[in-house]
């Protein structure tokens, strides 16, 4: 699927994004692993979460959908899966393959996963290394990549593992393994990441405890607990609100509203560097919400000036880095992005996806190393971007091109429905111009 965006005036209006895809995979994990009935409302209906939805399924858990969008899930204890007759596809969704190895880490039967040509790409280790280390068999491929078997054990070892990277999905998995573990199970790691996975185990009645150690942030939890079922309201992601909010900040004169969008400290890094960069960003009706903090963000456009991102910020804005690539490219002055090394094991090598399609858009721009360097004014754009089957490549380059000089088309543009369906619609009520092309149009953007 091919989208085109052309060059649009100010943006105004109201929005809510879809729910958080994190938050999304977690209520569907957790509920199932409860003892009892979850109901979620706000749950992301993106391909992603889908999958999850799909896997707990096969795995047979019962969960139900109503006409008002609100999902039961019947949960079956922390032990209660069942060996599934079919291979587990999870096709796009990283976050869903990690941390249902650290569930079925602590199930004594066979899985076998698989994904899409992007997840089968994405490395496995990171997480099978511990999972083994606690007592499940993991035999992956070449490079510890998916299609992979695992095999658990319904009594894991705990361990204390010291994570080289902050990594949410890591330490999500090593956590929901240790609920099949005596004792403590501990993950450090040298910077803190998002810690959804702990504020809902813990809203669910587990033992959870994170503190300051020498080494970085340790978390903790007390397994072979039972977990209590709750209801869930998603809260808007952050991450999905990020792209309306650089097409807003960008354009002087706009002003747009994002409704009810989860402002945990870990996921509202972007945020800060787009206000730093001279965006003016207000927080409007903070409250706490199922041991989440939200609110409304509003967003005015300004002239932007460059910054210069320490690479200790990167785990609260890894997935919004494309994005913000794209609010530096309009920037006065070059803004420099350090320690990117994460963004290379995301659905795509998004630090060389985001370099090369900004030059191709007239940007002028470098990798060194692993820092990015970009020099803003404002981009020709006229280009055809190659979204790699990366959902947040392809948003980014469908902002860029209704501000930029000329249009922007992106191929791949289908992925964008794994974390936010209905994105060009939701950005056309603001006023931004982006369709779909039909498939007979081979030509370059007019």
């Amino acid at each position: 699927m091919e989208m085109l965006a052309e060059p649009h005036g100010a943006l105004s209006g109201r929005a809510r994004v879809p729910g958080d895809k994190s938050i999304s995979h977690r209520a569907l994990m957790l509920a199932a692993l409860a003892v009892g009935e979850s109901r979620i409302r706000g749950l992301l209906e993106g391909e992603d979460v889908l999958a999850t939805a799909r896997a707990l399924r096969a795995l047979g858990v019962a969960l139900a959908r109503d006409a008002q969008g609100v999902w039961t899930v019947h949960g079956v204890g922390t032990g209660g899966l069942a060996e599934p007759e079919e291979v587990l596809d999870l096709g796009n969704a990283g976050t869903a393959a990690r941390l249902l190895l650290g569930i079925l880490a602590g199930h004594g039967f066979t899985s076998f996963l698989t994904g899409d040509a992007s997840l089968r790409r994405r490395p496995m280790g990171r997480v099978a290394r511990p999972l083994r280390e606690m007592g499940a068999q993991i035999l992956c491929r070449s490079g510890e990549r998916l299609p992979l078997a695992i095999t658990g054990c319904a009594r894991l070892l705990p361990v204390v593992w010291r994570s080289e990277v902050a990594s949410a999905q890591v330490k999500s998995a090593i956590l929901l393994a240790g609920l099949h573990a005596p004792g403590a199970t501990t993950v450090i790691e040298p910077l803190p990441s998002r810690d959804h996975t702990e504020r809902m185990l813990a809203g669910m009645g587990a033992e959870v405890r994170t503190e300051t150690v020498p080494e970085g942030i340790a978390v903790t939890v007390k397994g072979e607990i039972e977990l209590a079922p709750r209801s869930f309201t998603v809260p808007a992601d952050p991450s999905s609100a990020f792209f309306p909010a650089v097409a807003a900040a960008v354009s002087p004169g706009s002003e747009v509203l994002l409704e009810e969008v989860c402002l945990n400290p870990t996921r509202t890094g972007a945020y800060a560097v787009l206000a730093e960069m001279g965006a003016e960003i207000a927080i409007e009706d903070r409250r706490e919400s199922a041991g989440e903090l939200v609110g409304t963000i509003r967003v005015r456009g300004r002239a932007l000036e460059a910054v210069d991102v320490a690479p200790e910020r990167a785990p609260s804005m890894i997935d919004e880095y494309p994005a913000l690539f794209v609010a530096a490219a309009f920037a006065r002055g070059t803004s420099r992005f350090r320690g990117l090394a994460e963004l290379r094991v995301k659905e795509s090598d998004r630090l060389a996806s985001m370099a090369e399609g900004l030059a191709a858009c007239g940007v002028r721009c470098r990798i060194e190393g692993e820092d990015l360097f970009v020099e803003g004014g404002r981009p020709a754009g006229g280009a055809t971007i190659d979204a790699r089957l990366d959902h947040r490549i392809a948003m980014s380059f469908l902002v860029l091109g209704g501000l930029a000089q000329a249009p922007v088309r992106v191929r791949g543009a289908e992925t964008i429905a794994t974390s936010f369906p209905g994105f060009a619609e939701l950005m056309n009520r603001l006023g931004a111009r982006i369709r779909p092309l039909p498939e007979t149009d081979a030509g370059e953007p007019s």
